[in-house]
């Protein structure tokens, strides 16, 4: 059963050594994640199950001890998805490894970690049922959620400016700062595609993995767009 989520934004932005001058720029966000793992931990979860994006339409699992790089960004830098073996050729695409660099910058000691890599294209009703699927995996089941909102919030934004962003970012903010999984499994795919939006299929695997589970409370920790990028931090416990 699902005890608790936190959504994070994963830019590789977020990573300092990848932000370089413009690091301090995101430092509220780094703590509101910070603070979201807290939430986490601190509902003792059997095991930690982290989602995030990757290309395509299908599913891919990692994991523990999976590694990731930021090599590709001019950075030096490899993480690890918890400890763990990993699985020899395979490696975190870029939102997980900014999950695993978040839980090692905590030092995440909590419960097994596993990732699961979902695909931007895949359909609500598969992420439904993939979080169904991850909710029936313990007991005490906690997801890490990466994903952004929209990439189109200003004319320097990657996908240039589009009126529908801003509605459509504080929609999804609402959403996850009330635990609203229905709003979240309504989320329109299509729009989601065409304002750049990488953590819809992350947030529908996180409302099916809720479905059934009244209980639930949801806080808003961050919102913010730099870079005409939407990154929203919150927390469901």
């Amino acid at each position: 059963m699902l005890v608790a989520a936190a959504a994070c934004p994963c830019p590789p932005l977020l990573v300092p050594e990848v932000a370089a001058g413009a690091a301090p720029e995101l430092d509220a966000a780094r703590a509101a994640c910070t603070d979201a793992l807290g939430v986490l931990a601190a509902a003792r979860p059997d095991l930690l199950v982290v989602v995030g994006p990757e290309d395509g339409t299908g599913l891919s699992g990692y994991p523990a001890g999976t590694p990731g790089t930021f090599r590709g960004f001019g950075v030096d830098l490899d993480v690890r998805l918890g400890d763990g073996e990993g699985e020899a050729g395979r490696e975190l695409p870029y939102g997980l490894a900014v999950g695993a660099w978040l839980l090692g910058r905590t030092g995440w000691a909590d419960a097994p970690i596993e990732g699961r890599g979902v695909g931007e294209s895949l359909g609500a009703e598969a992420c439904l049922a993939e979080g169904r699927r991850i909710a029936d995996r313990a007991d005490r089941v906690a997801l890490l959620v990466l994903g952004d909102a929209s990439a189109c919030r200003t004319l320097k934004a990657p996908g240039y400016l589009d009126e529908r962003a801003a509605p459509f970012d504080a929609e999804i903010a609402r959403a996850l700062g009330s635990a609203d999984a229905g709003a979240l499994r309504a989320l329109d795919t299509g729009l989601a595609r065409e304002l750049k939006v990488s953590g819809r299929a992350p947030w529908q695997v996180l409302a099916g993995a809720a479905d059934g589970n009244t209980g639930l409370s949801g806080a808003l920790l961050h919102e913010d767009a730099p870079y005409g990028v939407g990154y929203v931090v919150a927390t469901w416990s």
